[in-house]
């Protein structure tokens, strides 16, 4: 079983894993503005995270995914892109389904999040 990480850092090791899809480097100030939050936020943010071992920042403040840190983003995505996906197909709204997964994605077990998928797959995502 997986170190509890809260919603919170899990919202920001998943936005670093996307920035840095689309950035050459993350900085604070790039996930400030992607989640429109308050750099002095981001910042004690990150300073948690450093201290966890999820993220690792040079001095010129540039700022990785470590492995663990990289493991944990990923899962919440994956649990993001699947339950939206799943949403959509069932009627909802795509608005209102990404919302819900970004809910619903940091409360799923591992369990019943790998029940989901394979049904789905299986199912609903032919």
């Amino acid at each position: 079983m997986r170190t509890y990480v809260n919603e919170s850092a899990e919202n920001y090791l998943e936005t670093i894993l996307l920035l840095s899809k689309k950035l050459p480097v993350v900085r604070s100030v790039d996930i400030a503005n992607e989640l429109n939050f308050k750099k002095s936020s981001v910042s004690i943010a990150m300073k948690n995270l450093r201290e966890k071992n999820h993220i690792t920042v040079t001095d010129a403040g540039y700022i990785y995914l470590t492995d663990e840190g990289k493991e944990i983003a990923e899962m919440i995505y994956e649990r993001h892109e699947l339950i939206t996906e799943i949403l959509v197909k069932l009627g909802v709204d795509e608005e209102i389904a990404a919302e819900d997964a970004c809910r619903i994605e940091h409360v799923i077990s591992k369990e019943s999040f790998k029940a989901v998928r394979d049904y789905a797959k299986d199912k609903i995502l032919k």
